[in-house]
């Protein structure tokens, strides 16, 4: 790794080391670009920092201070941040899906959200470039979708939970897959094909799960890339000539500055807004990037409806990663839907402590009640979906008057679910509902969650819809760059790291061409 003073005008400086920021910098820095990142958590060691213990490995999660309210408050941490180079692909449980085409279009050709600047085929190319580096372990045929290449490697046996997804997908004639998972099912280089041991959720000590931490970090360090963990990015300066000059950030207790000649945010959805707003100065008093008014609005987040079922042979849903099975029948089919949008669904696997909390929250269990229920564990099976929200301008990232140990304003979130969003996640606790049913199961109970956040930053064709170009390039300052999930303009029903890492691959590319051109 190469290390830059801060006084060093590099080519590009990057705010945060997750899915956009790692994929980026990797792409930048194997095209000969300078490229500094900053990253506000440490630099994980996972044979070190990653142990098979639920409560440790908290660790991993974004826990500063933010404040949260609304109708429909967000549940923020672990469920939707990650703190750390990596971001939260570090603890992500490695669902790879792509984006139904037609939600690229989701507005001129579903009749909702907002329609997209690129298509299913402009992102296509680069989502077989994030696959291949991830080594997406996924069937042969998946069953949904366009025709596509094979994943680079072969699916990973099923285990018991999602063999009963399987069963009762099987019993009512619907399709089901195994899910396209970023770890590996045979060896690949360092990586040791997955253990089983379940602590997807948490850091891999294993080195199986393929992460930004894993993938992209090293290959953007051996470009000469240098990545500046504990650096809180607090700050963008613009030069006399309206132009981002650097970044304002603080690490070993002091505010620095680097310089660079782009600056390229890639917080995710609260922080992106964040660092955006506070950046405000007089050329811009409202917020860098934000000529349209609309940083920061328009949050979506996937509602996470759960149902759950006790079965009467073992199932030990622990063994193996935490979703293993998929079905995606209500994102590819519209017709007999009260609501628009979709949902995919998987087959789950919580690990105890995990099931315990749940079992407070949600079904306030407590003392003998609890042990009761938790006597239980190896004979539950659940399923719970990712299901899309409308972006709407009232679900928002603005800054509080509260302050965090940096002396930065936080954030504050507000969301609530359009009527839309209620009937989507009643259909799909329903639907869900039957499948356990058919699957065998007894004594289901729902619950309700939430967990990835996008939208904020959204790209578009207008710039006065829409905060950045379809490149990620802001409309407002053009060496300023977003790239990561607060991109979407639409939210679509299925997890979302791998179009973050397709979208980062593909601005790699384009910056490389508009250099090329010599119009960076």
């Amino acid at each position: 790794m190469r290390e830059y003073d801060d006084d060093d005008a590099v080519d590009f400086v990057i705010v945060g080391a997750g899915a956009g920021g790692a994929t980026l910098a990797c792409k930048l820095a194997e095209a000969g670009f300078s490229v500094v990142v900053l990253e506000a958590g440490p630099f994980w060691r996972p044979l070190e920092d990653f142990a098979s213990d639920e409560e440790a490995q908290q660790q991993l999660y974004w826990l500063e201070e933010r404040l949260s309210g609304g109708t429909d408050a967000l549940a923020l941490g672990g469920n939707n941040s990650g703190w750390g180079v990596g971001g939260s692909t570090v603890h992500f449980s490695m669902i790879s899906l792509r984006f139904r085409p037609e939600w690229f279009r989701s507005r001129s050709q579903l009749g909702y959200g907002f329609d997209w600047p690129i298509t299913y085929d402009d992102l296509a190319p680069y989502y077989d470039e994030a696959e291949r580096a991830l080594a997406v372990s996924g069937p042969v045929r998946y069953p949904w979708g366009p025709p596509r290449r094979r994943y680079p490697y072969r699916e990973h046996e099923m285990n018991a939970a999602g063999l009963v997804l399987a069963r009762g997908a099987d019993k009512m004639g619907i399709e089901w897959s195994a899910v396209p998972l970023a770890t590996v099912s045979a060896p690949r280089g360092k990586s040791p094909p997955c253990v089983y041991r379940g602590f997807c959720n948490f850091g891999c000590a294993t080195n199986a799960k393929q992460s930004a931490l894993i993938v992209w970090i090293p290959r953007a360090l051996a470009a000469g890339a240098e990545v500046r963990d504990l650096a809180m990015a607090g700050r963008i300066e613009l030069g006399a000539d309206g132009r981002a000059a650097g970044v304002h950030y603080r690490r070993n207790d002091a505010w620095r500055f680097q310089r660079a000649r782009n600056v390229v945010v890639a917080g995710y959805a609260i922080e992106t807004p964040r660092l955006l707003l506070n950046s405000a100065c007089g050329r811009f008093p409202q917020g860098l990037a934000n000529g349209s008014g609309l940083v920061g609005t328009h949050l979506t987040t996937h509602a996470g409806p759960g149902v759950w079922a006790r079965f009467d042979e073992a199932i030990r849903w622990y063994k193996g990663p935490p979703n293993m099975a998929v079905c995606e029948h209500w994102n590819y089919t519209d017709a007999g839907k009260d609501f628009h949008g979709g949902y995919a669904f998987m087959s789950q696997g919580p690990l105890p402590r995990a099931w315990a909390q749940l079992l407070v929250t949600e079904r306030h269990l407590w003392g003998m009640a609890l042990r009761r229920e938790m006597a239980d564990y190896n004979h539950m099976a659940g399923l719970v979906a990712v299901a899309e929200t409308e972006p709407r301008a009232c679900n928002r990232v603005a800054l509080a008057d509260v302050r965090d140990r940096h002396g930065l304003p936080v954030a504050h979130v507000t969301f609530e679910y359009a009527a839309n969003d209620r009937r989507m996640q009643d259909h799909a606790r329903r639907f869900m509902g039957e499948m356990l049913a058919a699957a065998g199961g007894k004594d289901t109970w729902t619950s309700d969650d939430t967990s990835h956040i996008l939208g904020t930053c959204r790209m578009g064709s207008d710039r006065e819809t829409s905060v950045v170009d379809a490149d990620g390039r802001s409309w407002d300052v053009d060496n300023l760059w977003i790239c990561d999930g607060s991109l979407f303009p639409t939210a679509g029903g299925v997890n979302p790291s791998l179009t973050i890492q397709a979208l980062a691959c593909r601005m790699g590319a384009r910056i490389q061409a508009l250099a090329a051109r010599g119009e960076l």
